[in-house]
């Protein structure tokens, strides 16, 4: 139907695939300049970030400690 909304499309690697693109490009005078390596940093820091958020558990381990008997 015209009226569904599309599905949103996978942020995740949208986000990977600009922070690998060039920032800027000029055909005519060939120049292409990189993103920032503070941007990529702050990409990948984000997407590393989301990642750790989807695993169980939240980085936090519960175990219990039976200390040695002494016989």
């Amino acid at each position: 139907m015209p009226g569904d909304p599309q599905p949103a499309p996978d942020l995740d690697q949208a986000i990977r695939d600009n922070a690998a693109q060039p920032a800027k490009a000029s055909v005519d005078g060939q120049s292409v300049e990189q993103h920032s390596l503070k941007d990529q940093i702050e990409a990948d820091r984000y997407l590393a970030s989301k990642d750790a958020a989807r695993k169980p558990g939240l980085g936090v381990k519960f175990a219990k400690l039976v200390p040695p008997s002494a016989e």
